[in-house]
């Protein structure tokens, strides 16, 4: 993931609006105390993620993968009036930290978890959706991005997480995640269905709006 240097990304936090008291305590606890913290969205991610969600006014919000509910929280705090976030994750070790994370941000009413299957628990959900965050296993991105796309509005937007998977997308690897990464990139890109932008923002984020 280390695409620019740490000059650089300093140079871009420190002109960038700061985490809140919140976030800032939810990336210290998750860095300190939680498997895999290189999964947390944060400060930089998690503000595009809070820019984008603030400009379209989203009043339905689906996330695949919720780790400790960081970027959960940044989408939901540009949600419309009345908006819900749906957020799915299968750690059902992590459910009591998303809920109280969820709730030290008061949002209880606006971010509901489900626990389970993310493409038993797509198919279940009656919403269409306004935005859609992907950022689970690399191995189903295809799959969820096949099962949310009939449930996104027209002109509405999916983002997917971790597409360049730290550069190896362009190396000689050859491991079951890079492949897929490979492959869903190509799959948007040649979707007639929707437009594409790929944004070499920290581990890359496939921004892909359905015409």
């Amino acid at each position: 993931m280390d695409f620019i240097t740490t000059q650089i990304q300093s140079y871009c936090e420190k002109n960038s609006q700061p985490e809140n008291e919140i976030l800032a305590h939810i990336n210290r606890k998750t860095h300190l105390e939680v498997l895999k913290p290189r999964m947390l969205s944060g400060h930089l991610q998690g503000n595009l993620l809070m820019s984008f969600s603030a400009m379209l006014r989203p009043y339905r919000v689906l996330e695949i993968g919720t780790y400790t509910g960081y970027s959960a929280i940044c989408l939901a705090y540009g949600l419309a009036e009345n908006g819900l976030v749906h957020t799915i994750d299968n750690n059902e070790e992590l459910q009591n930290r998303i809920l109280e994370n969820i709730k030290l941000a008061q949002l209880d009413s606006q971010i509901r978890l489900h626990i389970g299957n993310a493409l038993e628990i797509i198919e279940k959900l009656d919403e269409v959706f306004d935005l859609v965050f992907i950022d689970a296993d690399k191995l189903n991105y295809t799959n969820y991005y096949e099962a949310v796309l009939p449930k996104v509005r027209k002109g509405g937007f999916i983002i997917a997480d971790n597409v360049l998977w730290s550069g190896k997308v362009v190396s000689d690897a050859s491991d079951k995640e890079t492949e897929a990464m490979r492959a869903f990139n190509q799959k948007i890109t040649q979707d007639e269905r929707v437009f594409n932008t790929l944004l070499p923002v920290r581990d890359g984020l496939m921004l892909v709006q359905k015409l």
